[in-house]
């Protein structure tokens, strides 16, 4: 199984006008804990996308680019391209250019995301959000696909024998879906044989498993070997040398982020006792030591058929650099290996 970070890229929130200074120092952070994982043997780095004050992904390519540069081994992936508000032939230059400066490392996982900001910004209807992302998908998959494409569509002008450059060093370039709760996006996958990219942030993991069954069945009724049908999953996790520890700090800046994103969505103010609950055996966070944790995984992997790919997200509670490394060490040292051993 692989194992991996995916990472919002966290701004460092200030009471300055722009946070400028703040805002380049988190990004050098983040870019020597992409250099960290790789040489503590992870073997992916995801950067999502966000067009918000707290996140600074909002150019994920970029930042995956530089880390390209002072990497060896490890996959570089987003997680996720929010692909409905995006130009399917940028998205896939931009990746086609990382592929070749990463030297074939290059992966994205395209979404619809999980905040509707980037559709306003970039002139998009949110009504039309389901059209859109099937569109751009069907356009992007047709890209990756031939060098020379002609397609319409309601949302793009159409391309007429038009040549799309540069090519990926990888073929086929890696795409998975990333998904949340719909059937119709699992079933999706399936029939069109891409690796899927399940994210389970809250409830208990075990109750995806019908609809990663359907995703199995799509893909095998439209022809797909089960090795093509690949299951990843992303969930909330930080890892420390006790339980207790990891805990006590994970836990403040967790239930201060998630109580401030649930005014928003209307979710109520987070407890101690429902992180308890969440973190328990069969909730969706992984918060603990490297024995535990890696237990969990292999608890989750069995109870979902069987999974490829874990990725943490622990950037999402506050914690300083300094508390991050020591989580990708131990992730990258002990988790991965008990994983699989």
């Amino acid at each position: 199984m692989e194992i991996g970070i995916d990472s919002f890229a966290a701004a460092k929130l200030s009471e300055d006008k722009s946070g400028s200074i703040n805002n380049s120092q988190s990004l050098d952070e983040l870019i020597e804990r992409i250099v960290f994982a790789d040489q503590n043997k992870l073997d992916v780095f995801g950067i999502g996308e966000h067009h918000r004050k707290e996140f600074l992904d909002s150019a994920p390519v970029v930042i995956l680019a530089a880390a390209a540069a002072k990497t060896k081994y490890i996959k570089l992936t987003s997680a996720v391209t929010v692909l409905s508000a995006a130009d399917p032939v940028r998205v896939f230059q931009n990746f086609a250019t990382l592929d070749l400066i990463s030297k074939g490392r290059a992966e994205m996982v395209v979404g619809r995301g999980s905040f509707t900001e980037a559709f306003p910004l970039f002139g998009f209807d949110i009504h039309d959000y389901d059209e859109l992302f099937t569109e751009k998908l069907n356009l992007l998959l047709n890209i990756r696909d031939n060098e020379i494409v002609n397609w319409k569509g309601n949302f793009r002008p159409e391309l007429r024998n038009q040549a799309i450059y540069p090519r990926p060093i990888q073929n086929p370039f890696p795409v998975w879906l990333g998904v949340g709760g719909t059937p119709e996006s699992f079933i999706r996958a399936g029939a069109m044989g891409l690796p899927l990219m399940v994210a389970v942030i809250g409830g208990e993991t075990h109750r995806f498993r019908p609809l990663i069954d359907l995703y199995r069945e799509a893909g095998k009724r439209a022809g797909f070997s089960p090795d093509q049908l690949k299951v990843g999953l992303h969930s909330l996790g930080y890892v420390a040398n006790t339980s207790e520890e990891a805990i006590a700090d994970y836990y403040p800046g967790y239930a201060e982020t998630f109580t401030r994103i649930g005014k928003e969505r209307g979710w109520p103010p987070v407890s101690r006792s429902r992180f308890d609950a969440q973190n328990g055996p069969l909730g969706a966070l992984l918060v603990g030591n490297p024995e535990e944790v890696a237990e969990k995984i292999l608890r989750h992997s069995e109870s979902l058929g069987g999974i490829s790919r874990f990725s943490f997200q622990m950037d999402n509670a506050a914690l300083p650099h300094s508390k991050l490394l020591k989580s990708i060490e131990l992730i990258g040292t002990k988790v991965s290996p008990l994983v699989n051993k």
